[in-house]
Parts: C-alpha cells; structure tokens; sequence
C-alpha cells in the first residue's frame, strides 16, 4: 500500500471519528439539556403555583381578599401548565371547590377538599420529576458509554500512527541516507534494498538505477575526457590574448600560442613547471606573478616581441569551485589574461602629443595678450576710462586662466610621456609649507581665512623636488580656500610616521560625498555641482608629481565636516 494511501486512511479514519465523537456529545448534550428544561418548566412551576396557593389559602381567614386574589392568579397559572396524565382533573376539581369557596364562607371542609386537591397536583408532579430524571441519568449514561467508545477508537488509532508511523517514515529514510553517504564516498556498489510497492520502493528503484550508472561510468575509459580536454585547448590556443592557467601550488597548468610568444619559451619548457622557478629566469614570468590579486588596479605592461612594441593590460581571474556536497569554497588557481590594447595606448599618445603641441603653441600668444595689455596699463599709450579699465581687467583674469589652463595641459602631458624632469634633493618641509602659505596668503585674506601651521619639531629632511612639491602644497590650499566659507580657519600640519613626512591640509568646508572621492585624482575630473572653473587637472598633476617622488597622496572627507589632503614623502 503507498504510504500515502495509509497516511490518508489514518488519518481520515481518526478525523472521522472525531467528528462522529463531537456530533454525539453535542446530541446528547442537547438532550440532557432539553430534559432539565422539561422538568424546570412543567413541573417545578407547578410545584411554585401550588406552594404559592397552599400559603394563600392559610391565610384566607386573615385577609380574604387579598389571599382569594392571590389564590386565583396561581390557579390561572396552573390552569395553563398542564403536562402530567391525571394533573387536568385534579386542576379543574380544584378550580371548582376554589370558586365554592370565593362564594361562601369559608369552613373546614371545603378548605380540606382544596388541600387535597393541591396534594394530589404536587404529587402528580414529583412522580413526573423522578420519571423525568431517570430518563435524564439514563440518557447521560448512554452519552457517556458512546463518548468512552468512540474516544477509545480514537485513542488506539492515534496511538497506533504515534507507534508506528514514525518508522515507518523515518527507518526508509535512514538506510536511503547511508546509501547516499556511501555513494558519495564513491562506493558505486552500495544498493538500497527496501522494495515495497510505495514511494520509498520506487525511490530505491531510482536509486539504484543511478548508482548502476555511476558504477558504470566510474568504470568506463577515458577517452571522452580526453576529447574534452583536447576541445578546451583547442579553444584556448585560438584566442587572440595571451592567456595562462596557474593552478593553487603555482604550476603552470596551460597557455596558449600568443602567451608563448611574448614569453619566448616553448610549450614544453612551461606546462608542468613551476611559475616561481620559471619567474627566476624569466622577466615577463617574474612581472604577470607580482600583485596577483584580481583586485588590484594593474597599470600596463609594454613587451617587445616580434620586432614591435606592444602593451598589455594584465586581468587575473581567480577560480574557485564548491566541491560537491559541500557548501566551503575553496581556490584552484588563477587564469592569467593579457588583453591587448596597443591600439589604445598609441591613441592615447596622440591625444597627447595634440595637447602638448597645442598648449605650447597657445602660449605665445596669451604671453603676447599679456604683454600688450601691460602696454594699454601705461599712462604713456594713453588715458583710459573707467569702463576701458574694467575691459582690461577682465582680459587680464581670462588671459591668466588661458596661461594656467595651457600650463596645466603642458603639464599633464610631460607627465604622460615621461619628460617631466624632477629634481630630487635633499629639501626642508619647514620652507615648503612657508612657500606654499606666502603664495596664498593673498587669496585667504580676501575670504578672511586664517591659515594655521601645526608642525612638529625637529622634522627630518625630505628628498623631494621642492618646486613641485610646493606645487602640490599651493594646489591643495587653493581648493581648500575655494570651498571654504568666508572667516573660517585652513591648517597646514606636519608630522612624521615612521621614515615618512606628511603634510595635511585640513579645512572645514562643504565636503566630498562618499560617490566623488575614489574619482577626486583622476584626469579632467570635477564633482558636480562644484562652482569651480578649470580643467580638473590639478588634482591629478598633484599625484603625478607626487608619485613620481615615490610618495603617496590621498584625502580623507565627511559632507559637511570638511576634508583632509595629504601627502606623504620619504625623510633623508
């Protein structure tokens, strides 16, 4: 029988019962119920109205009237709660000796046939209470011998599903578990031997099944992985990009043609071996193994094969996989892929031939612009208004933003192509940071900013290029005036960690928001909203020149707490 078939008749059988049980025990309810009500209102009312005559009809010497009135009333009572055989005849006898004696004298006699007419009603009526209660017991005595049945039935099934449904269920499930383990403990043999015509016999039918099949591939021969593996290198081979699998132990586990011919070794002289040894004698190995962490920024590689110059940008993938019946992850090695973007890298370098070239050639004539504007100042060219001056002026601020844009432009591109030339010497952070205050000191004052140093004493010597990094300083106070408010406070501090000097510049203006401050450094970049003109280089040229010293620049800010610059370069 399916175990679903005995769970429903179970428990259906059960659920009926149950149902059966409450129907009986609200029938018998209902009847021991209907019989207190019969017994209260036929004969326990009959039983008031007769005391209640009995006691007028002592008092009908006393006060006449009043008893004869209360007498008459529990007579009509009584006359309309007849329900006993034989209560009807003694009702009306009563009535009838009741209205001899409202008519005439009362005397004893006539007072003695009442009373016996009253008896007679009551005791007809305490016949018929006990009558009534023994059907009452007898029907609470049926009430209970079914109720007892039926939860005894209920009892002995529920015990029975309690005994034996569990392992029923539970026993399958155990010996289906330890055959699982087993095969997965490659142990293809193990068999499920519980065949019963329900659902855990076709279960088993279906396990065995895989668990044949399993032993059957687990004997079979190779030849199809081969022919998988020979597909996959195929694959890699025609891809464009040199590529190199690594496996956890660092040994090379594949690469393909283009990635042979950047390296300059055979096939045969890198599958197997081990890429730290390799890396040894080999300059491009020794470069793809460092920084191997797929997060890290990567900056492009220039390899020399094949009689031309080309770069790459190097992607590490990291591969990892969940071992079958197992929620740990754990890693097998990294692909290494060499993305070529020569093409790239030659466009970059004409962009920037282009801005220098063009940046050097504005030069001259915003120098010229200057020149002539000098010339249009002096009182030997010739008077000039008022609104002639404000022209000129206004001339002046553009022709010195054109000369700052170009020398920012002239700038980035030395930068890119490597011409920047640096003069590294031994230099005092002390003059820096007074060179950089001095040059704008004016700028501060007009917003009422006050600039305060906080310096530690006896600050080692810095090897840095003074000019440019002072460059960076007066860049770094230049946009905390900016976005400063007017009467505010900018500190300029130095210290010293470890081997390094940091210069910190610290204000309390509007802030950066968390989206802007990873893109603060990069080229052309300005945060949006900012009411700054410019061409969003200086930040850039700043870490250019500061990297280039073999220092290291950042920021560190809260919107509306203000922001932190920094630098740090190597002390002498």
């Amino acid at each position: 029988m399916r175990i679903k078939t005995k769970l429903n008749l179970g428990v259906g059988l059960l659920f009926l019962l149950i149902i059966i049980l409450s129907l009986l025990s609200a029938f018998y309810i209902y009847s021991i119920k209907k019989d207190t009500q019969n017994i209260l209102k036929a004969n326990y009312e009959t039983l008031e109205y007769s005391r209640n005559m009995l006691l007028a009809l002592d008092n009908v010497d006393i006060n006449r009237s009043q008893s004869i009135i209360i007498f008459e009333s529990n007579l009509n009572k009584q006359l309309g709660n007849i329900t006993e055989k034989g209560e009807d005849k003694a009702t009306f006898k009563l009535k009838d000796n009741f209205n001899f004696l409202k008519d005439n004298q009362p005397n004893d006699s006539i007072k003695s046939q009442i009373h016996n007419n009253i008896f007679e009603i009551m005791k007809l009526n305490m016949n018929a209470i006990k009558q009534k209660s023994d059907v009452a017991k007898k029907t609470s005595e049926t009430a209970n011998f079914w109720v007892i049945l039926i939860g005894t039935l209920c009892f002995l099934i529920a015990f029975n599903l309690l005994v034996n449904l569990p392992n029923n269920i539970a026993n399958p499930i155990k010996d289906l578990t330890s055959s699982i383990q087993e095969i997965a403990n490659k142990n293809y043999s193990e068999r499920v031997h519980f065949l019963d015509h329900n659902e855990y016999g076709d279960l088993a039918r279906s396990f065995n099944t895989m668990a044949e099949k399993l032993e059957e591939y687990s004997k079979s021969s190779l030849h199809k992985l081969t022919f998988e593996k020979k597909r996959l290198e195929t694959l890699i081979n025609n891809m464009h990009d040199p590529i190199i699998g690594i496996d956890n132990q660092d040994v090379i586990l594949f690469v393909n043609n283009e990635a042979l011919k950047i390296i300059g070794l055979k096939q045969e002289d890198v599958i197997g071996k081990s890429a730290l040894k390799l890396a040894l004698e080999n300059d491009l190995i020794r470069t793809l193994l460092n920084n191997k962490s797929s997060l890290q920024k990567t900056i492009p590689i220039k390899i020399f094969a094949d009689g031309k110059e080309s770069y790459f940008e190097k992607e590490i993938v990291n591969i990892t996989i969940n071992p079958t019946g197992e929620d740990k992850t754990i890693d097998i090695g990294n692909v290494i892929i060499l993305r070529n973007i020569t093409i790239f890298k030659e466009l970059d370098f004409a962009k920037t031939n282009f801005i220098a070239t063009v940046s050097h050639e504005l030069k001259t004539p915003i120098s010229s612009i200057k020149l002539s504007l000098q010339l249009l100042e002096k009182s030997e060219i010739g008077k000039i208004n008022k609104e002639q001056k404000q022209l000129i002026e206004s001339i002046k601020e553009d022709s010195q933003r054109l000369l700052k844009i170009t020398g920012e432009l002239l700038d980035i591109s030395q930068l890119e192509t490597g011409n920047i030339h640096l003069s590294i010497e031994k230099s005092n952070p002390y003059q820096i940071v007074n060179y950089a205050i001095d040059a704008v000191k004016v700028q501060a004052e007009q917003k009422q900013i006050e600039l305060i140093i906080e310096d530690e004493n006896d600050l080692p010597n810095i090897k840095a290029d003074t000019e440019k990094t002072g460059w960076v300083l007066i860049n770094f106070l230049t946009n905390a005036i900016t976005y400063s408010s007017n009467q505010s406070k900018i500190i300029v501090k130095l210290k010293q960690e470890n081997n390094q000097v940091v210069f910190q510049v610290i204000d309390n203006g509007k802030g950066i928001d968390k989206r802007y401050q990873s893109k603060v450094f990069d080229k052309y970049f300005q945060i949006p909203g900012s009411n700054k003109s410019g061409t969003g280089l200086g930040l850039a040229i700043s870490k250019e020149f500061i990297e280039a010293q073999n220092g290291v620049i950042g920021m560190e800010s809260e919107l509306g707490l203000g922001s932190t610059f920094y630098f740090k370069l190597l002390s002498v």
